[in-house]
């Protein structure tokens, strides 16, 4: 279990600013994710290109971006193996498809969503669906032209609000003078039907992965935090997400800390930043997440999963893992984290896996998607579908 705190952050620059980037290699013969006791590790899905984020419909078939080559995938089924039984390419032709959302939230859904890296198009959609039933519909542009290019979508429960999470051009230029930094490091919102745009919340360098409370209708996001300060600067989190919510980027950061590359500017703001609820190490870069609300990990019921995908501006390597967020059925997490699925990095630090995307299957179990392997990975409750495939 890990706890960092503000009085824990050292000052800027108290260490180097790194450059450790890992060079992925094929996974060892007796390489293995590690998760708790009680719990099984299969090789779910295997064969993919570039898999990123994962979402589950609502009858149970798990959507899959394949971000590089364009394509969304289904996968349907799981054998006594903790296999997965089919794979289709439901979309192809697409620009770095990453957010995949249902429409209207519930369970009969019209449309699919997805966020290209420069717009949100959507396909018609019904449950069981495995090829996409006509071309996508753009409905609206969003801000590119590099940088961080990932664009998560969230429609909030009443299914009147579409959020978009659009991460920043740099990783510390100064908004006011970059004109391309505009409407980035935001969480933007829209009308279902792409109109209404205007921004949610600010400061937010790079919210990868979003997502709605079930119960509070809160949103949510798990956000990468700007480098070059040093090894333990500055913490990626994993927040709520208030309306005009202001957390910082880029003249602040972690409830009113100014970046010393930004000195004096917008002391006005110092008091309008947010202290995120969940700070995680320094560059782990925590990309999608969850609040499960599966059956067969029941102890963790209403706890949220993250991907963490693995430091490159560190000395040492942290990340490259999943983690968990206790929420005790409630709607605040602990201000704490636990390593939940590890071993993607052998004991002489080489890295062959990388864990993007997280999902609920329709059994419960949990879903990882690794692009380092390009593979998919099953967490099962020990005797649930291929605890003989467990290392």
């Amino acid at each position: 279990m890990h706890h960092i705190t503000l009085q824990d952050l050292p000052k800027p620059y108290a260490t180097p600013s790194a450059d450790a980037s890992s060079d992925v290699v094929e996974r060892p013969a007796n390489a293995w994710p590690k998760a708790p006791a009680g719990f099984s590790v299969q090789l779910y899905a295997t064969g993919l290109r570039n898999p990123r984020l994962l979402r589950a419909a609502p009858n149970g078939d798990v959507f899959l971006a394949e971000s590089e080559p364009g394509n969304i995938k289904v996968l349907r089924g799981i054998d006594s193996k903790g296999t997965v039984q089919r794979v289709e390419t439901f979309a192809t032709g697409l620009d770095r498809p990453f957010g995949i959302a249902f429409y209207p939230p519930g369970p009969e859904p019209q449309w699919l969503y997805i966020g290209n890296t420069g717009s949100v198009v959507r396909f018609p959609y019904h449950n069981g669906d495995l090829k996409a039933r006509g071309p996508a519909q753009k409905i609206c542009d969003l801000p590119q032209g590099g940088g961080h290019w990932t664009r998560d979508i969230a429609f909030s429960l009443d299914g009147r609000t579409m959020y978009v999470s659009v991460g920043s051009h740099s990783n510390d230029d100064d908004a006011d003078t970059h004109p391309e930094e505009k409407d980035r490091a935001d969480i933007l919102q829209f009308n279902p039907d792409g109109s209404g745009r205007k921004v949610f919340a600010s400061g937010i360098r790079n919210a990868v992965g979003i997502a709605i409370h079930p119960t509070s209708g809160e949103l949510w996001g798990s956000v990468n935090e700007r480098d070059a300060l040093g090894d333990n600067l500055v913490p990626d989190y994993i927040t709520h997400i208030q309306p005009n919510g202001f957390y910082g980027w880029p003249w602040w950061y972690m409830g009113g800390v100014q970046d010393p590359r930004h000195k004096g500017k917008h002391p006005e703001l110092k008091s309008r930043v947010i202290t995120p609820d969940v700070l995680i190490q320094p560059h782990n870069a925590s990309l999608e997440m969850l609040f499960y609300e599966g059956k067969q990990l029941s102890q963790y019921r209403g706890d949220i999963f993250a991907a963490e995908h693995g430091s490159w501006n560190r000395e040492s390597r942290t990340g490259y893992e999943v983690i968990r967020v206790p929420m005790h059925g409630g709607t605040r997490a602990d201000d704490r984290y636990e390593d939940f699925l590890t071993g993607f990095v052998t004991p002489d630090g080489k890295v062959w896996g990388r864990p993007v995307g997280v999902a609920v299957a329709a059994d419960g179990s949990l879903l990882v998607s690794d692009d380092g392997g390009e593979v998919v990975w099953r967490v099962s409750a020990s005797g649930n579908n291929g605890q003989m495939q467990t290392r």
